[in-house]
């Protein structure tokens, strides 16, 4: 996987997230500070990880990018548990 089609697939998960956050503000009765803080955590996210694919460490790439993926999916993980904690 390229590092465009990879950039792609981080921004489609941080939309989704987000998404999901403006419709827990829409559609339940959640304090927009709450979200707010959960969307600031996708966007750092997002910054974070498009940085890392932008400037990859030179030596063992292999390792770079399964350190890469897994900070994701755990981040992931973490924004998602924090969704869930809102409702």
């Amino acid at each position: 996987m390229n590092k465009r089609k990879l950039k792609k697939g981080v921004n489609y998960i941080c939309t989704e997230l987000f998404a999901e956050c403006i419709a827990l503000v829409q559609y339940e009765n959640i304090s927009n500070e709450a979200v707010s803080n959960v969307m600031e955590s996708i966007l750092m996210m997002q910054a974070d990880i498009i940085s890392r694919i932008s400037h990859i460490e030179p030596g063992n790439t292999k390792q770079f990018f399964k350190k890469l993926h897994e900070d994701l999916a755990n981040k992931t993980n973490e924004i998602v548990d924090d969704i869930q904690a809102l409702v």
